[in-house]
């Protein structure tokens, strides 16, 4: 998704994250377009840039246009934890709570989008760290339905080896 606006920075939410760069936080920043606000996943900071005072270069100014992965919300929190948006402490990018906290007016779109690695002045925020990776089973379904298709084949094959079963009746049984 492309979209083109201008970056809040004074509204940007901190989210806690962990990433394979290490522990740190995904700085969420409101995007200002012409018919909204989108929340923009811009990147990773690790915790020493964390303050927008860490990473001033990164503060863009002015018109920029955003490349990245659209999101769904992510709503109340992570595995045992709550966002406690009144104490500053999130994790988890809930769109509609975010909102709500840095008092976004007008339209806010109820996802987020993820910005591409598209480097940022001054290097951080670091966009693009979003992975989209689909397991491959194909051997292993592969090979899963050859062996129920051989099985098949066996059972077939012994059933018809036997031939069909007559009714006999048990000397001595009901008649």
């Amino acid at each position: 998704m492309v979209v083109q606006g201008v970056f809040l920075h004074d509204r940007e939410t901190p989210v806690q994250a962990v990433t394979e760069a290490g522990p740190g936080w995904w700085i969420m920043t409101p995007l200002r377009t012409s018919e909204g606000v989108i929340l923009v996943n811009r990147g990773f900071a690790p915790a020493d840039r964390k303050s927008p005072a860490e990473r001033p270069q990164g503060q863009i100014e002015g018109r920029v246009r955003v490349t990245g992965l659209l999101r769904t919300s992510e709503p109340g929190g992570a595995f045992l934890r709550a966002n406690a948006p009144d104490a500053g402490r999130w994790y988890s990018r809930d769109v509609r709570a975010i909102a709500r906290a840095r008092d976004l007016d007008g339209p806010v779109a109820p996802f987020f989008i993820d910005a591409d690695a598209t480097p940022n002045p001054g290097g951080y925020p670091v966009g693009g760290l979003t992975v989209v990776r689909f397991r491959n089973s194909h051997l292993e379904y592969a090979l899963t339905w050859m062996g129920l298709c051989a099985l098949c084949l066996a059972g077939a094959v012994i059933v018809w080896r036997k031939g069909p079963r007559s009714n006999r009746l048990v000397e001595g049984g009901p008649q």
